[in-house]
């Protein structure tokens, strides 16, 4: 009997495990901004969400962090460069805020708040990136970079190109 009880709560925990890695997974959805052409990432800064375009009135949909208040952007960019566990600086007003921060913070390293993999946009020192502090995924609380949980910045790094429209709305 006790062996059931024990199959029966491990069962109970692998379900929950794979009913989570899904909610919190990127998925496709339908998608009507007939304005952006496939390929095109839209981020939806009210929605805390990061849409990659697709053809079909589809898009693939992942949740993200977004500039907390008075530090979110919106308008037009696009991918200028893409890195695989980046260095980060510290940007001056970050700087201000936390004196302590060193001059850099190399890839890899686990207080490197730019996680596995960036992507760099061309509308001044903002990145789409991943992140050492998952919980803050679908909240407002950056300095204006898109953050992403690092399995989903792999995925959407595998899927577009330095060049790639990024377009975010409020």
């Amino acid at each position: 009997m006790r062996i059931i009880s024990l199959l029966f709560a491990f069962a109970v925990f692998v379900a929950a495990a794979l009913t989570l890695e899904k909610a919190q997974a990127a998925e496709v959805v339908g998608f009507s901004g007939h304005q952006f052409r496939p390929g095109t990432i839209v981020i939806k800064n009210s929605e805390r969400r990061l849409y990659l375009v697709l053809n079909g009135r589809q898009a693939i949909r992942y949740k993200v962090a977004v500039g907390k208040r008075q530090k979110s952007w919106t308008g037009q960019a696009q991918i200028t460069a893409k890195y695989i566990k980046p260095d980060w600086s510290p940007s001056p007003e970050v700087r201000r805020d936390f004196p302590h921060l060193p001059t850099v913070i190399r890839g890899g390293a686990p207080n490197n708040p730019m996680g596995v993999a960036a992507m760099t946009l061309s509308n001044g020192n903002y990145a789409i990136h991943g992140t050492n502090r998952p919980g803050s995924i679908g909240r407002a609380v950056s300095y204006g970079c898109i953050r992403m949980a690092n399995h989903d910045i792999q995925d959407l790094f595998r899927r577009v190109q330095v060049r790639t429209p990024v377009i975010a709305l409020p």
